[in-house]
């Protein structure tokens, strides 16, 4: 019986380690998940008034300040991420049997007056901002079928991008934020671990999908390289959202280790970043040539090693480990 009290005792969370876990992801929540998703909101309202004129260059500006804005945060796949499926509403890739530039097809040579009433109940593959990139930089699908017609879709695809990034923000900042602040107190995070776990996960997540589908889709085998999978290709972004989602990992695993700071993973880091910085290389074509292939392996490399120190190293100072992530079983 004592032995059995002792391994409960031993198994609970200390207080040190509880009063940390709330620095940790009060960190998280202040400087990274709420800015974030407040300037993924601005900047998708922005590009739903830029798209009221449709062949102005600012659409593509806004474009890219929405898009980068949305990569920024991408890897908050739980909460208000995932429900109503607007993450995928938002971002429809990978898109391995094409089923954005096929829907899209269908409603540009229907006329599909679905623009007028509904958008929101359409295949996610014809939202977000995959599917405008088509839109905008697919030289087939952007000059389909009738001008006015593409030019109604632009402007009701950035409203629905608006709208529903807008619901995110508000399920974030009024409701899911204090969820986690609260965790222990509420039956959506049952404990502090809970909370810290959800936040750690989508940082080690963030690291594997980089290294395994942004990176590894393109690199294919080195018999078969595949640059054409590239993702964002068209609107030459593959490796601006490299960085870009690197730089919104770093930033929130800098708030994971405000009380215990890992100088180890924050050189990792760094060595990525600068490392994507260093390519020249926007759509990863150089993946089908031997050297520039090399370049790019090294990344993944240190993407992949970085993730393994943090689950190894960063994970058990800060009393957390990864959980299921929706990459698994893919």
């Amino acid at each position: 019986m004592r032995f059995a009290t002792f391994a409960l005792i031993a198994a609970l969370p200390s207080a040190a380690t509880a009063q940390n876990h709330q620095i940790a992801i009060d960190a998280a929540l202040n400087s990274h998940v709420l800015p974030g998703v407040t300037q993924l909101a601005e900047a998708s309202q922005a590009l739903a008034l830029a798209a009221e004129d449709c062949t102005s260059p600012a659409l593509v500006a806004a474009y890219h300040e929405a898009f980068d804005a949305w990569v920024h945060v991408s890897h908050l796949r739980f909460g208000p991420f995932e429900a109503d499926n607007r993450a995928f509403a938002l971002a429809f890739w990978p898109d391995s049997r094409g089923a954005t530039p096929r829907a899209l097809t269908q409603l540009i040579d229907d006329r599909d007056p679905v623009i007028a009433s509904d958008y929101a109940s359409v295949s996610v593959a014809a939202r977000g901002y995959y599917a405008m990139e088509f839109l905008l930089f697919d030289p087939e699908i952007s000059s389909r079928g009738d001008a006015i017609y593409r030019c109604d879709l632009v402007r009701v695809m950035a409203a629905d991008i608006a709208t529903t990034t807008a619901e995110m923000e508000r399920d974030w900042t009024q409701t899911h934020a204090d969820l986690m602040r609260m965790a222990g107190s509420n039956d959506r995070y049952q404990s502090q671990a809970e909370a810290m776990r959800a936040l750690f996960n989508a940082l080690t997540t963030g690291l594997e999908f980089n290294a395994d589908v942004r990176l590894g889709r393109p690199l294919g085998t080195f018999d078969r390289p595949r640059p054409n999978r590239a993702e964002a290709r068209r609107s030459e972004r593959s490796v601006q959202n490299l960085i870009v989602s690197m730089q919104g990992l770093a930033e929130l695993a800098d708030a994971l280790m405000v009380g215990a700071p890992d100088a180890d993973v924050r050189a990792g880091l760094d060595a990525v970043i600068s490392g994507l910085e260093r390519l020249e290389d926007p759509t990863l074509a150089s993946v089908a040539d031997p050297q520039g292939r090399f370049r790019v392996e090294v990344i993944q490399q240190r993407i992949n090693e970085l993730r393994q120190l943090i689950l190894t190293q960063m994970g058990p100072s800060l009393g957390v480990s990864a959980g299921f992530n929706s990459l698994d079983g893919d």
